[in-house]
């Protein structure tokens, strides 16, 4: 397939291009850099790739590649909710207004595969547990967004939505910021974390199942078309405290305290079941434990400045 990857140079993207090219797809990137990064240089040999310095509101730089692709994967997004509340403005341009205009741009036989967020869910019913089918409760501005474009999406009649769990993992435009990244780069660099309201649950995922996710359902299409999926590790359904102590199991210095005193601004907390998408034949390869093993051992060639998204 030819294949349109929008924000292809980003966390998630500069992850799955290579997956795609690997798979025989042809890419073309639309990415603005806006954080420096040179990652996907290691691949601009492949002539199946073609990178467009561009923004996504450019819809006439947009519409100019779309037009000749099968399948578009949008990830260009001002992502998470520190980056969303410092610019608002900005946000809603990108994950809303420029996203459901390339929606626009699109004819009906053009394929769209998209991230939407599972924070989406915000506490679950009254076990905290939610499937497709749960009410969304969204509480942060990005997951706000998500929502409002998941319905324009799936208005669409050749459409996925994923709905990822919290995503965690090295990749070649590193991001510090979520939740696993974040508390094992604390654990490496001060040893120390104070967390709030620690039973809060949630699901996470490994950068390269979320990649996992997408290549099949590239090749089984008419299994995946016209649904959402969660997307996530279904034995990492853990709170913040189980997330800690399996770092400690890694790191035996590391040393997390509980404070009562604040309660934590992401108020997300739930199970979410992804047995939707593993019937399908998902089977994640990326546990926790390999995860973090990963961060430890490659999170020190990164400089926070350099690689958070605050």
């Amino acid at each position: 397939m030819k294949i349109l990857v929008t924000g292809g140079a980003g966390y998630i993207g500069s992850v799955m291009v290579p997956e795609l090219l690997g798979a025989g797809h042809k890419v073309i990137v639309i990415d603005n850099f806006m954080y420096r990064q040179p990652s996907l240089a290691a691949h601009c040999w492949n002539p199946n790739l073609e990178i467009v310095f561009g923004d996504i509101r450019n819809l006439e730089l947009v519409a100019r590649h779309a037009k000749s692709v099968d399948a578009v994967i949008p990830l260009a997004a001002i992502v998470g909710a520190p980056a969303c509340d410092r610019d608002p403005k900005l946000a809603t341009s990108v994950n809303f207004d420029a996203t459901v205009a390339l929606f626009e741009l699109l004819g009906k036989e053009q394929l769209v595969l998209m991230p939407t967020t599972n924070s989406a869910y915000g506490s679950g019913d009254q076990d905290n547990y939610c499937d497709e089918t749960s009410p969304l409760h969204p509480l942060s501005h990005y997951a706000v967004e998500k929502v409002r474009v998941e319905e324009r999406l799936m208005e669409r009649e050749n459409s996925v939505s994923f709905r990822l769990a919290t995503v965690f993992g090295l990749s070649p435009r590193m991001r510090l910021d979520l939740l696993v990244n974040n508390f094992v780069w604390r654990a490496l660099k001060d040893r120390f974390v104070v967390i709030f309201e620690g039973h809060y649950r949630r699901n996470y995922i490994h950068v390269r199942d979320v990649v996992g996710a997408f290549l099949l359902a590239l090749s089984n299409i008419d299994d995946f078309r016209g649904e959402i999926f969660n997307v996530g590790l279904s034995s990492a359904n853990i709170s913040k405290i189980g997330l800690c102590e399996a770092i400690a199991s890694q790191i035996p210095e590391f040393v997390f305290l509980e404070a009562q005193m604040k309660s934590d601004p992401d108020q997300r907390n739930y199970i979410v079941s992804n047995v939707k998408i593993e019937a399908k034949g998902f089977s994640p390869k990326f546990s926790l434990d390999i995860g973090i093993a990963e961060l430890i051992k490659g999170l020190p060639m990164f400089d926070v400045p350099q690689f958070a998204n605050f």
